[in-house]
């Protein structure tokens, strides 16, 4: 009886390890399988755009944030699960590693090896926050991209702050207008073919930017080059 019962522990336990490593195994699988898509479309971006700075792409499946923001502390582009579950296109995918690329090439610049440039971010995340915004727009059309895709995302996985004069990032609806903008006046040719009028999220867009989209065409009307001050 009890080498019946010493063979079925020893059984049991070998199928344990079996199964540990197989699910090792499936999971080694999909997170090689990921990190190969995103730096697919990360080099993609940075070759098509002849950015000739050293940037790495990292994929992180459990929700760890590494400290500070990799892409000014450490010049790489993290991608976590909480990102990556929102996404639903490549040209969605090839927006979130450009605006955090745009952020990334922005620490090259200036003295002492970006440092100055790096600290400017930090202490304007605002201001930076539109303009890698816009850049991400640049960036995605040289890269053969949709740059709509970064209206959906953005609009997916950014909720709207309650107000936009002490907090340090921009109220989301501001910020989709200033990429609406600068398609608008640089890409039309993406809001004339719009393959994005049925998609649900940009359609949503467009039903909560009514009024700034308003502000744009009076700006358009008036041959205004001053920036509109979008809510």
């Amino acid at each position: 009886m009890k080498k019946i019962l010493v063979l079925f522990l020893m059984l049991l336990i070998s199928s344990i390890n079996c199964y540990a490593k197989e699910e090792v195994n499936v999971d080694l699988e999909k997170n090689t399988s990921i990190q190969k898509r995103i730096n697919e479309v990360g080099f993609r971006i940075l070759n098509a755009n002849k950015l000739d700075k050293h940037i790495t792409f990292l994929y992180h499946d459990e929700d760890v944030l590494i400290k500070g923001d990799p892409s000014v502390v450490k010049r790489q582009v993290a991608l976590y699960d909480k990102d990556l579950q929102y996404i639903e296109s490549d040209d969605e995918l090839a927006a979130l590693i450009a605006r955090e690329t745009s952020k990334a090439i922005k620490t090259f610049d200036g003295a002492m090896g970006g440092l100055i440039s790096s600290l400017h971010v930090k202490m304007a995340p605002k201001k930076f926050e539109i303009v890698a915004d816009k850049r991400a727009v640049d960036y995605l059309v040289k890269a053969g991209y949709n740059p709509l895709g970064l209206i959906t995302f953005i609009n997916k996985t950014c909720p709207q702050a309650r107000q936009d004069v002490i907090s340090r990032r921009n109220l989301t609806s501001k910020r989709l207008m200033f990429i609406y903008e600068k398609i608008y006046y640089n890409y039309p040719y993406f809001l004339v073919n719009n393959t994005y009028m049925n998609n649900s999220y940009y359609q949503n867009f467009l039903l909560n930017s009514i009024e700034n989209r308003r502000l744009l065409e009076q700006k358009i009307k008036t041959r205004s080059t001053g920036r509109v001050h979008y809510e």
